[in-house]
């Protein structure tokens, strides 16, 4: 018996069951997320579908989508078949997701511990391999007003400018302020000039009638609180 070895392409599948078919017929849900990549990818190439492409992506990292959205454009351009657009369709696609996670979160959170605050942003710092800056601005009920990058630095540190800090907070009438910053090589204890940071920007920041309640340094799964640990 000799066994028919041709590709099956998605667009030689009854339409019923098609991924992008049964999506507007049934609700986006009913796709799986091999499916719902292979849409994203496109087309295949040649020898391989886009869902054989969708499934080695998953497979590589043991079908964590979290993990896959870390990659970035040249990472996933090292899979057979994958040029720099669909890669970067890829990049896009989990950035959108990323974005609207959170304002989901922004929109409802109020803050009453630094579980709260390490919520809200560990996806903002969840896939960099340099540190940055945020506050988090507050208002008088600890209400999340809005976030702001601070910002941006290499390996092993940032610059942090505490005028631009009193600006942001100033401007947009925050009662308190929440600081953090990650730490790309996963140690979360503070460093001298993180210390040195918090106590002058506290200290500055009682002229203004402004609260610094936390400093958070968030590695991707964790998070050192200053005022957890009574360092405020």
């Amino acid at each position: 018996m000799i066994k028919n070895t041709k590709k099956i392409h998605i667009s030689d599948w009854a339409q019923e069951d098609q991924p992008r078919e049964r999506i507007i017929s049934w609700g986006k849900n009913t796709a799986s997320n091999v499916e719902l990549l292979a849409i994203i990818i496109g087309t295949g190439s040649k020898g391989m579908s886009a869902l054989d492409m969708a499934q080695q992506m998953l497979d590589t990292v043991n079908n964590d989508l979290f993990e896959l959205s870390k990659m970035s454009v040249y990472q996933l351009m090292k899979f057979k078949g994958v040029g720099r657009a669909k890669a970067v369709n890829i990049i896009v696609a989990f950035e959108l997701g990323k974005r609207i996670q959170n304002r989901e979160i922004s929109t409802s959170i109020k803050f009453r511990s630094s579980r709260d605050g390490f919520a809200l942003l560990r996806h903002l710092f969840s896939d960099l391999k340099h540190e940055e800056f945020w506050i988090l601005l507050l208002s008088r009920s600890n209400q999340l007003i809005r976030k702001e990058r601070i910002s941006i630095g290499g390996v092993s540190s940032t610059l942090v400018d505490p005028k631009i800090i009193f600006s942001k907070a100033l401007n947009h009438l925050a009662s308190s302020i929440i600081l953090a910053h990650n730490h790309p090589s996963g140690n979360l204890m503070p460093s001298q000039s993180d210390i040195e940071l918090t106590r002058k920007i506290v200290k500055a920041a009682s002229l203004f009638d402004i609260a610094i309640l936390d400093h958070l340094i968030i590695s991707e799964n964790n998070y050192y609180s200053f005022a957890d640990e009574g360092m405020m």
